[in-house]
């Protein structure tokens, strides 16, 4: 792993922290005039809500976010609320917004919030929740709380890779050890708050990963991804994992009155605790079941 000029060798603690301050100005400056303020979870904050959208946000756009955040809300207005519910209606709620994880991490971690007496404000307490990691944890922190913590979600990665112009992966451990030194090396101690939405605002509006809006980034006279032209390169791609290739065979049953027959699914793996339909490893295993319950299999597709 390389980094760019400026990190090839460490400049002394008054140079970082004069750096440092100058982006949190400008990144400040900049949300300012441009930020967004009218996003939900925006509004009555608290460490509630700001803990579901952070969840809702994970590896998913801030567009598709929005509804369900708010017919989240509505249904489960309050911790006690999401806790007390079924885990079927919580999922039913989450229901299209994928990785359903998340939703079954909230239910428990509700739950352990309760028990609590309360929604923990440390960064350690909040580790120890399901589906809560450091920057998560960091966000619900500074903006719910406004204690500074530095976060490193997808959006502040690709600002300091960029930035910066740091070399490697951002999910290789030696780079996100690097990119957590600068993230709370640029994270003020004052406006902690307006700091961590500004920078995660500058990631998702103007810092994108594909055609960044440089001309407008506060950053830009700075930023060496910029000045060397290389934003289509930093941050560098991740190896890809080849995807498993798995087949299976699934049964759309009804009854007389047209009703559809489906299992629940195990708690973990895909669709964990999902309602679906009937899944078989093989044509045999379905036949095998139709003959044990009495289903008549009137055709195959495809045949």
């Amino acid at each position: 792993m390389t980094f760019c000029n400026a990190l090839t060798r460490a400049p002394d603690d008054q140079t970082i922290a004069d750096h440092d301050s100058r982006l949190a100005t400008r990144v400040l400056n900049w949300a300012a005039s441009h930020g967004r303020k009218d996003l939900p979870w925006q509004q009555r904050i608290n460490p509630y809500r700001v803990w579901v959208a952070e969840i809702m946000l994970q590896q998913t756009r801030v567009e598709s976010v929005i509804p369900y955040f708010e017919r989240f809300m509505e249904r489960f207005p309050e911790v006690a609320d999401l806790a007390l519910a079924p885990l079927d209606t919580v999922l039913a709620h989450w229901a299209g917004l994928g990785y359903y994880a998340r939703a079954r991490n909230l239910h428990k971690a509700a739950g352990l919030i309760m028990s609590a007496g309360g929604f923990p404000d440390t960064l350690e307490s909040l580790g120890k929740l399901p589906g809560i990691g450091r920057s998560t944890a960091g966000a619900i922190l500074s903006v719910a709380f406004g204690k500074r913590s530095a976060i490193l979600d997808g959006n502040v990665k690709r600002v300091l890779t960029r930035f910066h112009g740091i070399e490697g992966s951002p999910d290789d451990s030696r780079t996100q050890r690097e990119l957590w030194r600068l993230s709370d090396g640029h994270t003020p101690a004052r406006r902690c708050r307006e700091y961590t939405q500004a920078i995660m605002d500058l990631g998702a509006t103007i810092c994108t990963r594909h055609n960044p809006d440089c001309k407008a980034c506060p950053l830009a006279s700075d930023c060496v991804a910029f000045i060397q032209q290389r934003t289509g390169e930093l941050p560098s791609p991740r190896q890809r994992k080849k995807m498993p290739v798995r087949s299976c065979y699934m049964l759309l049953l009804k009854n007389a009155g047209g009703r559809c027959y489906l299992v629940k699914r195990p708690p973990a793996g895909i669709w964990g605790g999902l309602w679906a339909l009937p899944e078989f490893r093989s044509r045999q295993d379905a036949l095998d079941w139709c003959e044990d319950s009495g289903a008549v299999i009137l055709r195959w597709w495809p045949s």
